[in-house]
């Protein structure tokens, strides 16, 4: 098959989508097929990747306030296509390029679109309240599945919006991790002693620092635990918006500030070398950076009422209520459980999502019509 992945929110820095969209994409070619993926940026390229993926990128306007991700003019993308002629097209971005489904179907192009995000929840955060944001998603979910062969989930989580207003055409597809980049002999003691300064462990978290992620709360918990006399250091890897917050809101703790890693070995070797992850983004519809991290042989602290309550057993983390004294009884709770047991719990858990299942899954939502 011929494979048009398009998505939006692509860039340097975009973390979870441009992993899956680069994991997927390789996934295909591996198998055989040919994949075009269109993203969003300052100028037009053309080029090859090392995957097999040729990756198109169209100059696109930057969206104010989100620290510099671009959209696609949907006119340039179709226009890519029509000379292109994919056998599927595969979107990831359910608003923005909401057209595509409408494109394919004009087309004769069978489209799935995923679902990285639950809309309702993210309208519940940052602009209307409850009743009134289920009430607004409802009604652009129920536009969005009909432009659309298929929808993809990767979790229950993700898939509730859907289920709530009777769509049918939706599949569970769980993403996976790269188990070779992220496993935990990647330890680092030289690291380790650096960042530690004197600390019994080390506290990770790694993610986009933006409001809906709920970042604050790894700084509140690492203060209950500072004030209860925890030798405990809280490394922060990554960037955005609450940034400068955050650093104000850490001012004298044990708090270090990484920035955004460019490198997937350094983010994996960081993980590896800390004792426990935390996890506070309460609308996660799967959770990579925590996926990584249990790769990486550390368990993870998640919010319960985000799709990471699905991935993360007792035997690896906790899914705990979306407050800092939670947080910070449940990261006592694993540091004080035998390090080799709770390492190894962590990656077994990981090596259950591997990306080759993640790839079958969605070939058979692709090839379903």
């Amino acid at each position: 098959m011929r494979i048009a992945q398009v998505a939006n929110f692509y860039g340097p820095r975009s973390g979870g989508l441009r992993t899956a969209l680069h994991h997927l994409g390789a996934g295909y070619a591996a198998r055989g097929h040919e994949v075009l993926l269109m993203v969003p940026g300052p100028r037009r390229s053309d080029e090859m990747m090392p995957s097999g993926v040729r990756r198109i990128t169209l100059p696109a306007v930057k969206i104010p306030g989100t620290g510099g991700y671009r959209l696609l003019d949907p006119c340039r993308v179709q226009a890519v296509l029509a000379g292109w002629r994919p056998d599927r097209i595969e979107v990831s971005d359910r608003l923005t390029l909401r057209g595509m489904g409408r494109w394919a179907a004009e087309h004769g192009v069978p489209s799935v679109v995923i679902s990285h995000e639950r809309l309702d929840r993210l309208l519940k955060e940052f602009l209307l309240p409850d009743r009134a944001a289920r009430r607004v998603a409802d009604w652009a979910n129920r536009r969005m599945a009909n432009s659309y062969d298929t929808v993809v989930c990767t979790t229950r989580f993700a898939r509730a919006e859907f289920d709530r207003i009777g769509v049918r055409n939706v599949v569970q597809v769980p993403l996976g991790v790269d188990l070779a980049t992220f496993a935990p002999w990647h330890r680092d003691a030289a690291l380790r002693a650096e960042l530690a300064r004197g600390a019994d462990a080390i506290l990770v978290h790694c993610g986009r620092l933006s409001p809906e992620k709920h970042p604050e709360r790894c700084v509140d918990t690492l203060a209950h635990l500072h004030e209860s006399r925890q030798r405990v250091r809280l490394v922060i890897a990554g960037d955005g918006p609450r940034r400068a917050a955050l650093q104000r809101r850490a001012a004298g703790l044990p708090v270090t500030f990484l920035g955004f890693l460019s490198r997937r070995s350094d983010v994996a070797t960081l993980l590896a070398t800390a004792d426990l992850s935390l996890a506070p983004g309460p609308h996660e519809t799967f959770g990579l950076a925590a996926l990584e991290a249990l790769a990486s042989g550390i368990p993870v602290v998640v919010s319960r009422s985000s799709a990471l309550s699905e991935i993360i057993l007792p035997s690896c983390g906790a899914a705990v209520a979306d407050h800092a004294p939670a947080f910070t009884d449940a990261a006592c709770r694993l540091l004080d459980a035998p390090e080799g047991s709770r390492r190894a719990a962590a990656r077994a858990r990981a090596e259950q999502f591997p990306w080759t299942a993640a790839v079958t899954g969605m070939l058979h939502a692709l090839q379903t019509h």
